[in-house]
Protein backbone atom coordinates (compact mmCIF):
# COMPACT_ATOMS: atom_id res chain seq x y z
CA UNK A 1 0.00 0.00 0.00
CA UNK A 2 1.63 3.28 -0.79
CA UNK A 3 1.69 6.54 1.12
CA UNK A 4 -1.10 8.97 0.40
CA UNK A 5 -0.43 11.82 -1.98
CA UNK A 6 1.14 14.43 -0.23
CA UNK A 7 -1.54 17.54 0.74
CA UNK A 8 -2.76 20.22 3.16
CA UNK A 9 -5.70 18.67 5.33
CA UNK A 10 -6.75 21.91 6.95
CA UNK A 11 -5.44 25.19 7.36
CA UNK A 12 -5.78 26.18 11.35
CA UNK A 13 -5.50 29.88 12.88
CA UNK A 14 -5.99 31.50 16.20
CA UNK A 15 -5.71 34.54 17.70
CA UNK A 16 -3.71 35.07 21.26
CA UNK A 17 -5.73 34.30 24.48
CA UNK A 18 -5.35 33.98 28.13
CA UNK A 19 -5.28 30.86 29.98
CA UNK A 20 -4.91 29.49 33.44
CA UNK A 21 -1.58 27.27 33.60
CA UNK A 22 -0.90 26.32 37.06
CA UNK A 23 -2.14 28.81 38.74
CA UNK A 24 -1.01 31.55 36.35
CA UNK A 25 -2.23 33.22 33.78
CA UNK A 26 -0.28 33.04 30.36
CA UNK A 27 -1.50 33.98 26.91
CA UNK A 28 -1.05 31.56 23.94
CA UNK A 29 -2.83 30.72 20.66
CA UNK A 30 -2.00 27.01 20.57
CA UNK A 31 -5.64 26.34 20.35
CA UNK A 32 -6.07 26.95 16.47
CA UNK A 33 -9.07 25.91 14.65
CA UNK A 34 -9.45 25.32 11.07
CA UNK A 35 -11.05 27.47 8.66
CA UNK A 36 -12.86 27.37 5.06
CA UNK A 37 -11.37 28.81 2.19
CA UNK A 38 -7.89 30.14 0.95
CA UNK A 39 -6.07 31.85 3.23
CA UNK A 40 -3.43 34.63 2.45
CA UNK A 41 0.23 33.59 3.30
CA UNK A 42 2.70 36.76 4.21
CA UNK A 43 6.30 36.64 5.21
CA UNK A 44 4.90 36.56 8.48
CA UNK A 45 2.39 33.82 8.30
CA UNK A 46 -1.39 33.67 7.92
CA UNK A 47 -3.72 35.80 7.84
CA UNK A 48 -6.12 35.57 10.96
CA UNK A 49 -3.06 33.66 13.16
CA UNK A 50 -1.36 35.21 16.02
CA UNK A 51 1.56 34.17 18.53
CA UNK A 52 1.61 34.82 22.31
CA UNK A 53 5.54 34.57 22.34
CA UNK A 54 7.60 35.54 19.59
CA UNK A 55 10.72 34.58 21.22
CA UNK A 56 9.91 31.26 20.54
CA UNK A 57 7.24 30.86 17.60
CA UNK A 58 6.31 33.23 14.57
CA UNK A 59 9.05 35.58 13.16
CA UNK A 60 10.57 35.04 9.23
CA UNK A 61 11.79 31.15 10.00
CA UNK A 62 8.93 30.24 11.82
CA UNK A 63 6.01 31.41 10.11
CA UNK A 64 4.04 28.54 9.52
CA UNK A 65 3.82 25.65 11.77
CA UNK A 66 2.94 22.04 9.80
CA UNK A 67 2.35 19.01 11.32
CA UNK A 68 1.36 15.43 9.97
CA UNK A 69 -2.26 13.85 10.90
CA UNK A 70 -0.80 10.55 10.70
CA UNK A 71 0.57 10.75 14.68
CA UNK A 72 -3.10 12.10 15.54
CA UNK A 73 -4.07 8.62 16.30
CA UNK A 74 -1.10 8.30 18.78
CA UNK A 75 -2.04 11.76 20.35
CA UNK A 76 -5.16 10.42 20.84
CA UNK A 77 -4.31 6.93 22.35
CA UNK A 78 -2.21 8.81 25.09
CA UNK A 79 -4.67 11.34 25.95
CA UNK A 80 -7.29 8.16 27.07
CA UNK A 81 -4.52 6.18 28.78
CA UNK A 82 -3.67 9.44 30.56
CA UNK A 83 -7.85 9.52 31.33
CA UNK A 84 -8.19 13.01 30.09
CA UNK A 85 -10.25 12.32 26.58
CA UNK A 86 -12.23 9.32 25.42
CA UNK A 87 -10.12 6.73 23.40
CA UNK A 88 -13.03 7.85 20.49
CA UNK A 89 -13.17 11.33 21.01
CA UNK A 90 -11.32 12.53 17.42
CA UNK A 91 -9.01 15.56 17.85
CA UNK A 92 -9.47 18.27 15.50
CA UNK A 93 -7.26 19.56 13.25
CA UNK A 94 -5.18 22.35 14.74
CA UNK A 95 -5.24 21.04 18.25
CA UNK A 96 -1.20 20.53 18.11
CA UNK A 97 -0.71 24.41 17.53
CA UNK A 98 -0.37 23.17 13.86
CA UNK A 99 -0.90 25.65 10.83
CA UNK A 100 -1.27 23.55 8.56
CA UNK A 101 -1.91 19.73 9.09
CA UNK A 102 -0.41 17.59 6.27
CA UNK A 103 -1.06 14.58 4.97
CA UNK A 104 1.34 12.24 2.71
CA UNK A 105 4.65 14.16 4.98
CA UNK A 106 6.17 13.49 8.04
CA UNK A 107 9.51 14.73 9.85
CA UNK A 108 11.17 11.54 8.50
CA UNK A 109 10.67 12.53 5.12
CA UNK A 110 12.01 16.72 5.34
CA UNK A 111 15.28 18.11 5.51
CA UNK A 112 16.01 21.66 6.75
CA UNK A 113 16.48 23.48 2.89
CA UNK A 114 13.16 21.38 1.78
CA UNK A 115 10.56 23.81 0.43
CA UNK A 116 7.26 22.86 0.04
CA UNK A 117 5.70 23.87 -3.16
CA UNK A 118 1.63 24.33 -3.23
CA UNK A 119 -0.31 25.75 -5.83
CA UNK A 120 -0.79 29.63 -4.06
CA UNK A 121 2.70 29.98 -2.18
CA UNK A 122 5.90 28.09 -1.80
CA UNK A 123 7.47 27.19 1.92
CA UNK A 124 10.87 26.36 3.10
CA UNK A 125 11.31 24.06 6.03
CA UNK A 126 13.66 25.71 9.07
CA UNK A 127 13.74 23.86 12.16
CA UNK A 128 11.44 20.99 14.04
CA UNK A 129 9.14 22.35 16.60
CA UNK A 130 10.21 22.04 20.61
CA UNK A 131 7.27 21.64 22.86
CA UNK A 132 6.95 23.82 25.89
CA UNK A 133 4.67 23.54 28.76
CA UNK A 134 1.36 24.91 27.14
CA UNK A 135 1.82 22.12 24.59
CA UNK A 136 1.31 19.74 28.18
CA UNK A 137 -1.74 21.97 29.45
CA UNK A 138 -3.45 21.72 25.42
CA UNK A 139 -2.64 18.08 25.55
CA UNK A 140 -4.57 17.93 29.26
CA UNK A 141 -1.62 16.25 30.73
CA UNK A 142 2.12 16.88 31.75
CA UNK A 143 4.41 14.22 30.18
CA UNK A 144 3.19 15.28 26.65
CA UNK A 145 6.18 17.00 25.72
CA UNK A 146 8.28 14.35 26.93
CA UNK A 147 6.37 11.26 24.78
CA UNK A 148 7.03 14.41 21.98
CA UNK A 149 10.51 14.40 22.58
CA UNK A 150 10.41 10.45 22.91
CA UNK A 151 8.71 9.87 19.18
CA UNK A 152 10.23 12.59 17.52
CA UNK A 153 6.90 13.79 16.06
CA UNK A 154 7.10 17.09 16.28
CA UNK A 155 6.25 18.73 12.87
CA UNK A 156 8.25 21.20 11.39
CA UNK A 157 8.40 25.07 10.93
CA UNK A 158 8.41 26.84 7.90
CA UNK A 159 9.33 29.91 6.50
CA UNK A 160 7.56 31.84 3.60
CA UNK A 161 9.60 31.95 0.36
CA UNK A 162 6.97 33.05 -2.27
CA UNK A 163 3.83 34.67 -0.26
CA UNK A 164 0.18 34.24 -1.83
CA UNK A 165 -2.78 31.61 -0.22
CA UNK A 166 -3.00 28.24 0.82
CA UNK A 167 -6.14 26.08 1.61
CA UNK A 168 -7.78 22.53 2.82
CA UNK A 169 -6.92 20.02 -0.29
CA UNK A 170 -3.67 22.01 -1.32
CA UNK A 171 -1.37 19.40 -3.16
CA UNK A 172 2.15 19.73 -2.09
CA UNK A 173 5.29 19.12 -3.70
CA UNK A 174 8.13 18.05 -1.72
CA UNK A 175 11.42 19.90 -3.65
CA UNK A 176 14.58 18.45 -2.09
CA UNK A 177 16.59 21.03 -0.50
CA UNK A 178 20.57 20.02 0.28
CA UNK A 179 19.47 17.22 2.52
CA UNK A 180 21.78 17.88 5.09
CA UNK A 181 19.71 17.85 8.31
CA UNK A 182 16.40 15.99 8.67
CA UNK A 183 13.78 17.14 10.60
CA UNK A 184 13.46 14.53 13.16
CA UNK A 185 16.92 13.52 13.73
CA UNK A 186 17.53 17.49 14.40
CA UNK A 187 14.78 17.11 17.13
CA UNK A 188 15.78 14.00 18.86
CA UNK A 189 19.39 15.33 19.12
CA UNK A 190 18.28 18.70 20.62
CA UNK A 191 15.68 16.93 22.93
CA UNK A 192 18.71 14.78 24.21
CA UNK A 193 20.66 17.69 25.33
CA UNK A 194 17.31 19.75 26.44
CA UNK A 195 16.76 16.34 28.75
CA UNK A 196 13.01 16.85 29.47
Amino acid sequence: MSDPAPCVLSVNVSRVQPVLIDGRRVLTAIGKRAVDGPVRVSALGLDGDEQADPTVHGGVSKAIYAYPQAHYAFWQGVRAQARVADADAALPHGFLGENLTLQGIDESRLWVGDRLALPGCVLAVSEPRQPCFKFNHVMGFNQASKLMAQSGWCGSYLAVIEPGVVQAGDAIRIVPGPREVNIRELFLSKMKRKRL
